[in-house]
């Protein structure tokens, strides 16, 4: 991911509009294609980097990896190392990514009830 300077006129009219509006800020934590699905696996409890691989095999493991790190930083979830060979690491969600759960279980929930719709049509 290219870094973007901070002075820049795009990161300022972001910071503007993402504290400014509440969708914003909210799109800002979780936007994008991977994180809402990496969040969604984590409701159910905590996983090993390997088994989020294996419940979502369309990602890279670069776009993981990444999308994890943002994700840990924006404070949504925790990782885990076990100083142990070989490494074991975990993540599981906050309490702020906890109470994600609800948009996340109605976003499913319109999800399923648009492709039976779209399905019908």
């Amino acid at each position: 991911m290219t870094a973007i300077k901070e002075s820049s006129t795009r990161n300022f009219n972001k910071q503007i509009s993402v504290s400014s509006c509440p969708v914003s800020y909210v799109m800002n934590k979780i936007g994008g294609h991977w994180k809402p699905i990496i969040l969604y696996h984590l409701m159910s409890g905590s996983k090993r980097y390997n088994e989020l691989k294996r419940a979502i095999p369309e990602i890279t493991e670069k776009m993981l990896i990444q999308h994890l790190k943002q994700l840990q930083q924006d404070n949504l979830i925790i990782r885990t190392a076990l100083p142990v060979v070989p490494p074991s690491v975990s993540y599981r969600l906050t309490e702020a990514g906890e109470r994600l759960t609800p948009v996340l279980n109605e976003m499913a929930r319109w999800g399923l009830d648009d492709m039976q719709l779209s399905a019908g049509a």
